[in-house]
């Protein structure tokens, strides 16, 4: 058996083709959907990603602001840098990348972000609105790449009903509000959660339907560990150095692909698709 690719790159692409429609769409009624982003510091990771999202922007058509803060950056100057993006009248959606230089208060940094401009879904009101949905279609931005791992499993017809998802992680980006969106009444999964205090953690992955590996341990999830014909999605990544060069390696072993049915990769998989889903998070706000 070879794995069927769950591609996040061709199905981004679509996504972003419809949200181009519907952003022409709002400018014929005088809505600008608008970007906003906010970054501290010189991490290349965080480059690489913003200057993404900001190329997704003009792909779509959707106006696009990026502030860049130096590493030195007083608590003051990014404060002041979240109130202008709280009150600027072209910006709908914005986010601050992730991670902060050593030193800021993470938390208390994204309390500050307006609830209804959070583009990624993480300020503690949006994700408490989703912990308070039930079965109802939350009108609050939802947190990118759990939406994004449930849009690609929707357009490849994986079904979650019933089905058994063991998700491996339990950061607030993904394992955690991952588990909310799966559970909810109407998606009706059965969620287990592992991370590092769980006891016989591949027993646990060989009754899973669906395993979503989010840890960021370099192949932790081996082929051994996957039930026949499985959904895996490969979504922690780590810059690994070898003989002088730096390479992304995922949460799951390249073997993985000969015994599940369905694999998304990383790169090249879930990535795509939070960015896709951030720039339908503006979208929406827009729409709002």
């Amino acid at each position: 058996m070879t794995a069927v690719l769950l591609d996040g790159k061709s199905i981004a692409k679509a996504i972003k083709a419809e949200l181009a429609l519907e952003v022409i769409e709002l400018k014929k009624k005088g809505i600008t959907p608008g970007l906003g982003t906010l970054l501290v510091g010189d991490d290349p990771g965080s480059h690489s990603y913003v200057a993404g999202k900001h190329r997704d922007c003009g792909e779509v058509g959707v106006h696009s602001v990026r502030i860049d803060l130096p590493a030195n950056a007083k608590e003051a100057d990014l404060r002041a840098a979240i109130r202008d993006l709280n009150e600027a009248k072209d910006v709908t959606g914005y986010i601050l990348q992730l991670p902060l230089p050593f030193g800021f208060d993470t938390n208390e940094m994204l309390e500050l972000i307006d609830p209804d401009k959070d583009a990624d879904g993480l300020h503690p009101i949006n994700l408490g609105r989703l912990v308070l949905a039930g079965s109802e279609q939350s009108s609050s931005p939802l947190p990118c790449t759990p939406a994004g791992i449930l849009e690609l499993l929707h357009r490849y017809d994986i079904k979650l009903k019933g089905a058994e998802v063991a998700i491996i992680g339990r950061g607030v980006t993904v394992g955690r509000p991952l588990g909310l969106l799966l559970n909810r009444k109407g998606v009706d999964a059965t969620v287990t959660s592992l991370h590092s205090g769980s006891k016989d953690i591949p027993s646990a992955i060989k009754r899973a339907d669906i395993v979503v590996a989010a840890l960021g341990v370099p192949h932790f999830v081996k082929a051994e560990w996957i039930k026949p014909g499985a959904a895996v999605l490969d979504v922690g990544i780590t810059r690994v150095d070898k003989d002088g060069e730096t390479t992304l390696v995922g949460d799951v072993d390249p073997s993985v692909a000969s015994v599940a049915g369905y694999l998304s990769p990383n790169p090249g998989g879930v990535g795509p698709m939070t960015r896709a889903m951030l720039v339908s998070n503006v979208v929406k706000a827009a729409n709002r």
